[in-house]
């Protein structure tokens, strides 16, 4: 069943509502703490829906137009009742606040600055926790059997992954810092290349340009050649003929 219930404001991250029930092995302090970490971990880049195991327990917790819902269930309870539960918890929420503040209500949300401003909502959670205490219940597998929602997609963590995040920030820059050094001398490296191949294509060009140039010269002298060939080739035939008849008959 959901044992703590936290909506808090995913700005930063200050509860809202707070609602909860006793388990049996005395680390409720322990996970209110571990819960309150969560939320205060998370911004608008977080996935909207996450589940994260605890120990025997998982945080479940679904973000919406700016404000978290976290559950911790035990382990054996169904995720996707678990976020069925989060949903309605999340539903309610929103219509009680448009029955006190109407369309304004993100507003108030957004400028309240006392923890616990809602703690009237924890009667509405108490009445949906004990509509999801037993994953077995008729109406409960008449949920699961509507519900087509893929929680295949819903990312999963582990506790000290993310009460970790933070410590982890500053290699996580380094390594984006080299990452973009490194694609900016791959950048240079690239430009540097580019003009390289330009500077060939040139030099490729120009001696083409050479080359044609000195062949259509030649190819003009072979038709200026031609040319008198023609003009001139069968005067000199004809007066070649008469000097060889002229040497054979008097010669």
């Amino acid at each position: 069943m959901p044992i703590i219930t936290f909506v808090a404001r995913v700005s930063d991250g200050m509860l809202l509502v707070a609602s909860m029930e006793s388990i049996g092995d005395g680390n409720l302090d322990m996970y209110k703490q571990q819960a309150k970490q969560i939320m205060k971990k998370l911004d608008q880049r977080s996935p909207t829906k996450c589940s994260i195991e605890s120990g025997a327990y998982t945080f479940h917790y679904l973000m919406q137009e700016g404000v978290c819902y976290l559950t911790l269930a035990d382990r054996g309870f169904p995720k996707r009742l678990a976020f069925l539960y989060l949903e309605e918890v999340h539903t309610g929420f929103i219509e009680d606040l448009e029955r006190d503040s109407g369309r304004n209500w993100r507003d108030v949300v957004t400028t309240v600055a006392r923890p616990y401003a809602f703690i009237k909502f924890d009667k509405f959670i108490q009445k949906k926790r004990k509509e999801y205490a037993d994953p077995n219940s008729s109406q409960n597998m008449h949920r699961l059997n509507d519900d087509l929602a893929d929680i295949h997609n819903i990312m999963r963590k582990n506790i000290q992954e993310v009460l970790n995040r933070g410590e982890r920030v500053e290699s996580k820059l380094l390594v984006l810092l080299f990452a973009e050094l490194s694609g900016l001398l791959l950048t240079v490296h690239n430009i540097a290349w580019l003009l390289l191949c330009f500077c060939l294509d040139v030099s490729r060009i120009s001696s083409n340009l050479a080359d044609r140039s000195k062949d259509l010269k030649w190819g003009a002298k072979k038709l200026r050649m031609q040319a008198i060939y023609r003009q001139y080739g069968p005067i000199v035939a004809v007066v070649l003929f008469v000097l060889l008849v002229i040497y054979v008959k008097f010669f």
